[in-house]
């Protein structure tokens, strides 16, 4: 779809989303960033994997970076393997799933990007993870996870390889004073002294001038220094310029007050709220802590669905018929708070459409709407574990030092 300078393209799922990235990887000339949360070994997760090999064989400089929680094993082969062909990668932060019982440790990066020769953009909420597979039981899963990306071509695509590039040196300046042994000065200082080190101090600038004022699609960051709030913002003020109809997609929801408060006051002046939201669950704890929210949502007319028919990963959202985002960053504490997240917003009637419409037929085929009056009238049990689990997510996010 033709958007001013934009072209842009709504992918659904790793079925749609690996064939356009490999597509771009092999039509690569000179250079390839991908950044990932997980990059998984298996199944069309490999195909990936093997057009990143294929690019770097044939000369394209390639720069890969995994979370270190989200990929914490390469396979010996595929290191060989991207070793001899010349494919450079990066772990970041790389601790391991042990990280996960350290709070300190929580800042993950887990936003998915790619760039292909600075002209072909990918910003989503896909991992290198085929959605047939459940990492979990290492098993094939009859239904795919419900999850979606954007292809784009444009200028927002500049500001999208400048982010990625400014990543990779700070790695690269980091893995330098690690070897340096000055890791642990830096470490003491402030994020606003360590900012004008890694060229920080340049990242709004930069990423406001890559694309024109009128654009129709932009990069929205969040990171611990200069983007803290902006996800969080874009979501909080489409809510309140809503008039008709909302529809947000969200794996995980816990969100702070000032946007559960936005998603209230549009439910009680007639806007048609609807969140969807895990019913097929991969942790519990998350999962009660958002049924805390529930009653107070429910009361101010918001229509709450959860996802029952495989596991949801969206992180998406529209508001009318002119607004939408696609990206990483769900909306609970270690999205908004803590993770490095990338989203984009686009303001398109057609893609707004194409999402929603997406959106219906998951809801129609594996939503269950909650009833309020048996939500109200759950047993104790169930309400015990919401606000226990709650609580304890309160806790972990508050020993890490930051308030929600």
């Amino acid at each position: 779809m033709q958007n001013n300078a934009h072209q842009l393209t709504l992918l659904q799922g790793s079925s749609e989303f690996f064939p356009a990235l490999i597509t771009a990887l092999d039509g690569a000339n000179e250079e390839v960033r991908l950044e990932t949360y997980i990059f998984d070994f298996h199944a069309d997760s490999l195909l990936v994997a093997h057009a990143l090999e294929r690019a770097a064989l044939r000369g394209v400089r390639v720069c890969l970076i995994m979370d270190g929680v989200g990929t914490p094993n390469i396979p010996p082969d595929w290191q060989e393997r991207w070793r001899r062909s010349g494919v450079a990668y990066k772990i970041f932060d790389p601790v391991g799933p042990r990280a996960l019982w350290y709070p300190n440790r929580w800042r993950r990066l887990h936003r998915k990007l790619c760039v292909v020769d600075r002209a072909i953009g990918f910003c989503g909420g896909i991992n290198i993870l085929d959605d047939h597979f459940d990492p979990h039981r290492q098993s094939a899963m009859q239904h795919a996870r419900l999850d979606f990306a954007v292809q784009v071509v444009g200028p927002c695509v500049l500001a999208i390889w400048e982010e990625m590039q400014r990543m990779w040196n700070r790695m690269e300046w980091i893995e330098g004073l690690r070897k340096s042994k000055l890791i642990t000065v830096i470490r003491e200082l402030k994020g606003e002294h360590i900012a004008p080190l890694l060229g920080l101090h340049n990242a709004r600038k930069a990423k406001h001038a890559a694309y024109p004022n009128h654009a129709h699609c932009h990069l929205l960051l969040r990171d611990n220094l200069l983007n803290r709030q902006s996800i969080a913002s874009a979501y909080i003020n489409a809510i309140d310029q809503a008039r008709n109809e909302v529809i947000i997609a969200s794996a995980f929801f816990l969100p702070q007050s000032s946007l559960q408060k936005a998603l209230i006051q549009a439910g009680k002046r007639g806007v048609q709220v609807t969140l969807v939201l895990q019913g097929h669950y991969e942790f519990a704890l998350p999962y009660r802590a958002a049924r805390r929210l529930y009653g107070e949502l429910l009361d101010a007319g918001v229509n709450i669905v959860e996802y029952q028919l495989t596991y949801l990963h969206a992180k998406v959202a529209f508001v009318d018929t002119h607004w939408c985002t696609v990206g990483s960053s769900n909306l609970d504490p270690l999205s908004l708070l803590l993770a490095r997240e990338a989203n984009l917003v686009v303001k398109d009637p057609v893609m707004t459409k194409d999402l929603k419409s997406r959106l219906k037929i998951a809801i129609d085929a594996g939503g269950a709407r909650v009833d309020p009056e048996l939500f109200k009238n759950r047993p104790y049990w169930e309400r015990l574990g919401d606000q226990v689990s709650f609580w304890l997510m309160k806790l972990a996010i508050f020993v890490t030092g930051k308030h929600y």
